[in-house]
């Protein structure tokens, strides 16, 4: 078994800083010790689909939740979510948007493409954890998932 076949949580973060909380704050929180991190949407795709780098990763267990950032390089967030939202071998993993942006339009637009959630990243730490931590209870302890 490889450390990415039994992710319960993607996070798709281009901020070595922010994936650093994000998964101290998930792991604090007891929401999963099954986390993997990729820093751009072309790594989020590979890793979903299983190609690239992650070809050999086994598709038996489904993720619980994607949390994407908007703002990366080479493919952001947005592209993602179409993406994964219009393949039916993936249109039903839930994906929350964590991103600095507040602007009505990407909410309205991540939304439109089928976000599960969208949450606007805190300033402060503690704020920050607080958010991230209820995230990861919600999506992994009390969420109901579809059948594959």
């Amino acid at each position: 078994m490889k450390d990415f076949d039994e992710v319960d949580i993607l996070l798709v973060e281009d901020n070595p800083n922010d994936a650093e909380l994000t998964t101290r704050a998930l792991m604090k929180g007891n929401a999963t010790k099954r986390l993997f991190w990729v820093k751009d949407g072309v790594e989020a795709l590979e890793f979903v689909r299983c190609t690239g780098e992650f070809e050999f990763r086994d598709r038996q267990h489904d993720l619980k939740v994607i949390v994407l950032d908007l703002k990366m390089p080479r493919l952001d967030g947005l592209d993602v979510l179409r993406e994964l939202k219009k393949d039916p071998k993936t249109q039903k993993i839930p994906i929350v948007i964590m991103t600095s942006s507040d602007q009505d339009r990407d909410i309205d637009e991540a939304y439109a493409l089928g976000a599960n959630g969208f949450v606007t990243k805190p300033v402060q730490l503690g704020e920050f954890s607080s958010a991230v931590a209820i995230i990861g209870r919600f999506w992994i302890d009390t969420n109901r998932p579809p059948t594959p």
